[in-house]
């Protein structure tokens, strides 16, 4: 038993019989896009990893309890709720917890939760990571040294391309996190399938992934995966335009002096207006098929 921390009936029977879970986050409801589409999209990406062969477990804080497994009616509250709901982090965790509030999770967080809980699968957008003009603000995603300290492997289209990428990839090899492709050997960048940048090793298979995985934490060695899936060709966005979008956003964010964890929530919401919903639209796809891949990689960890 792990203080603070609740399994749906659904997660803990899963986790008991050794079934594939995957976890997935929350911030992505009530940050990431507007209701009622964020509530549509969890529950979408929840019968994906069913149909993929795994349990899903959406992550949050419900009334200062962890929660892994959350019901329609909780996903339904953080989607409406949205921006009003606490965006947790690592730091945030113990007083959310402690004032009995609720909290829509980070990465970081989720992979926290998903530790504690015993999922080593995790699902989601994309990673924080050094934002841009970090030199001055030294705004750097606390995701990236939870990916150093927890032992989660997170599926994602690479990092949010509003950030640096470069940077983001040489913290991520300072702190020894292997940066895996999946079929690819460009990292992507969110929205488009190439960054200009490359990942560690382009691994061909689910089922190499979970071997990578297991020898890995066999071995000791602590610390996250990152498994970069790029968005499915077809759904990818143009690189001019959304960079073009970005700038505009990034501008738009320095003139409002919006700073923290206000900006990437910012930023989204802009490019996504920008964009005339195109960026949303990405966004969604890009999650599918990270959870799709996600679900296939815990079915072979078993």
């Amino acid at each position: 038993m792990i203080p603070y921390l609740d399994l749906s009936p659904e997660v803990s029977s899963a986790l008991r019989s050794k079934q594939p879970v995957v976890a997935l986050e929350s911030t992505i409801i009530s940050h990431g896009m507007p209701y009622p589409r964020n509530v549509e999209t969890a529950w979408q990406v929840e019968e994906i990893v069913r149909k993929n062969g795994a349990i899903p477990a959406t992550i949050a804080i419900i009334n200062g309890r962890m929660k892994a497994g959350l019901n329609k009616q909780e996903i339904n509250n953080l989607g409406k709720l949205g921006t009003s709901v606490l965006k947790v982090s690592r730091r945030d965790l113990p007083v959310v917890i402690g004032q009995g509030k609720n909290g829509a999770t980070t990465v970081a967080a989720t992979m926290i939760i998903a530790d504690l809980a015993g999922i080593p699968v995790f699902a989601t957008g994309g990673i924080g990571g050094v934002h841009r003009g970090a030199a001055e603000t030294m705004d750097v995603s606390a995701d990236l040294q939870e990916l150093a300290r927890t032992s989660v492997a997170v599926v994602c289209a690479g990092a949010k391309s509003i950030l640096d990428l470069g940077l983001t990839l040489e913290y991520l090899e300072t702190q020894g996190v292997p940066v895996l492709g999946y079929q690819t050997e460009d990292f992507p960048a969110f929205f488009t399938r190439h960054s200009g940048f490359r990942v560690d090793q382009s691994i061909d298979s689910a089922e190499e992934l979970a071997n990578i995985l297991t020898i890995k934490w066999q071995l000791g060695l602590k610390g996250g995966v990152v498994i970069a899936n790029p968005i499915p060709a077809q759904f990818q966005m143009e690189y001019a335009p959304i960079e073009l979008a970005i700038q505009q956003a990034l501008g738009e964010a320095n003139g409002q002096n919006i700073k923290g964890k206000d900006i990437t929530p910012f930023l989204l919401a802009r490019i996504e207006q920008i964009t005339g919903g195109k960026s949303l639209d990405a966004n969604i796809e890009l999650v599918f098929s990270n959870a799709r891949l996600a679900a296939q990689i815990a079915s072979y960890l078993r």
